[in-house]
């Protein structure tokens, strides 16, 4: 198994940029496509980008595409998401997610593995 955690989330204002990092530990970080959810009070967690475990065919909601860019450095066993002119709406607690199998999911219940997520507060 693999063991997540995130770092990089914080306060900031629309139109700011911030970059959240997600660093594995356990298993073999490259076995894993990799994926970054997003949950705000009362609501389930959400799609926003994924990743296969060799770093091809990164896939984006729709709501973020064109915003956010999600990265992975297998040697460092790091998982990135780069986020620019965030808005408001992309306010909530942001997770790592790895799933056991090398292709990309935007569903979370096909993920296998979880971080304990980190918040991000985009002001107007």
């Amino acid at each position: 198994q693999v063991q997540l955690v995130e770092s990089g989330g914080g306060s900031v204002q629309a139109g700011d940029s911030l970059t959240l990092s997600c660093l594995g530990s356990g298993r073999a970080f490259g076995d894993y496509a990799m994926g970054w959810f997003r949950q705000v009070p009362g609501k389930a967690r959400s799609f926003v980008a994924t990743i296969s475990n060799l770093g091809a065919t990164p896939f984006y909601a729709d709501s973020v595409r064109g915003r956010f860019l999600i990265s992975r450095d297998n040697a460092k066993n790091t998982l990135g998401l780069y986020m620019a002119d965030l808005k408001p709406e992309d306010t909530g607690v942001y997770y790592c997610a790895a799933r056991s199998v090398p292709t990309i999911g935007v569903r979370a219940s096909l993920y296998d593995y979880w971080g304990r997520g980190i918040q991000v507060t985009v002001s107007s």
